[in-house]
């Protein structure tokens, strides 16, 4: 058996932001319909939590195949030659346990979150939508960049950052690549004026997006906070938006933007409208009016590395390509005789999410 190494390079090649946004929106959709597990992550802070090591496993019903992202998180990271994730994505075919892939992570965590965000723009965003503001100016800014792109019509880019020269750098640099109108803005305030896509992707821990700035019919997409203790959102943004999110579970118990509030007494639970799967499969509504104001809070799921490891591991595999490191027997690829999936029955499937949920689920 011969299992397919990726690196970074070969993830931008082979998973363009385009069909990023098409895959995340397919599994997401799977998600919900039950053909999914997805147990919370575990994390292991180290001391002092500098950094973490984060675990996020996941079955796919609907693709055969199982999976762990292992990733290490550096916050401190920012602004030096080191990425803030690093890991790799483990990819297993679901048959007989055999190891497909093993893949960059850090492209594929940058992909992914900023395409997740694109499907939640495409379902919830007004459809003429075409400015956005970003607050951030690191990866998950400029791909996020890349995502909206996708999904809207983007005329007008408007960048802020804690650091004003990073952000007038990610301005001249989206410029020229987008040929787009950026600004780097002075103040977070300036920059959500006029906005109707607002994306937070900061490592920040208290409040930089503010409720009171947020006008009637705005989408956002808060990507930066995904710890207990930690938020981009105050809570009378919480309050005014109707509120989306990938996971429920996730959200109850990662989120810091939904979980200070709540524990202030300013929400509750059913304050989450819905899922994003659900509002894929028209089974919650998303914008019930160009004057909502949308929040998509997004936390990161390992079904969605999951299913961007599988899409990249099937072109691949197709066209012959990347490097194969063969260190066990060598079997018939697994993946060619798997049987078509069937969902169990319903008590099965329950023992099952029960036993993984159980199993790997802690809180931070």
């Amino acid at each position: 058996m011969k299992t397919l190494l990726v690196n970074q390079d070969e993830v931008k090649q082979w998973l363009p932001m385009s069909e990023c946004v098409t895959v995340m929106a397919e599994a997401l959709k799977s998600l919900a319909a039950g053909h999914a597990l997805q147990p919370l992550r575990p994390i292991m802070w180290l001391p002092e939590r500098t950094g973490a090591l984060a675990m996020m496993p996941a079955y796919s019903g609907s693709l055969h195949v199982m999976g762990l992202k292992v990733l290490s998180i550096f916050p401190r990271n920012h602004g030096t030659p080191y990425d803030s994730h690093r890991g790799a994505v483990l990819l297993f075919e679901a048959e007989h346990g055999q190891l497909l892939a093993i893949i960059d992570a850090t492209e594929i965590t940058a992909l992914r979150t900023a395409a997740v965000s694109g499907v939640a723009t495409q379902v919830l965003a007004r459809p003429e939508a075409s400015t956005l503001a970003i607050f951030g100016s690191g990866v998950q800014a400029w791909s996020h960049l890349a995502a909206m792109a996708c999904v809207r019509p983007i005329s007008h880019v408007q960048v802020w950052s804690r650091s004003l020269e990073h952000a007038q750098r990610f301005a001249e640099r989206a410029a020229r690549h987008y040929n787009l109108n950026v600004e780097a803005m002075r103040t977070a305030e300036a920059a959500v004026q006029d906005a109707d896509i607002i994306c937070t992707t900061t490592s920040s821990k208290e409040p930089v997006l503010l409720g009171e700035w947020l006008e009637p019919g705005v989408h956002l997409n808060a990507v930066g906070a995904c710890t207990p203790t930690t938020r981009e959102l105050d809570a009378a943004a919480m309050l005014k938006s109707r509120l989306f999110t990938d996971s429920r579970e996730s959200l109850l118990n990662e989120a810091g933007d939904f979980i200070i509030p709540q524990k202030a007494g300013a929400l509750q639970e059913d304050h989450i409208a819905g899922e994003l799967g659900e509002v894929l499969l028209e089974r919650v509504r998303g914008r019930t009016s160009a004057k909502d104001i949308t929040l998509f809070k997004s936390l990161g799921l390992g079904i969605e590395d999951v299913a961007a490891a599988h899409h990249i591991y099937q072109k691949m595999s197709a066209e012959n390509a990347g490097t194969m490191l063969s260190y066990t027997k060598s079997v018939k690829s697994p993946m060619r005789s798997a049987r078509r999936w069937r969902k169990p029955s319903a008590r099965a499937w329950h023992c099952a999410k029960r036993a993984a949920c159980s199993r790997f689920s802690s809180r931070l």
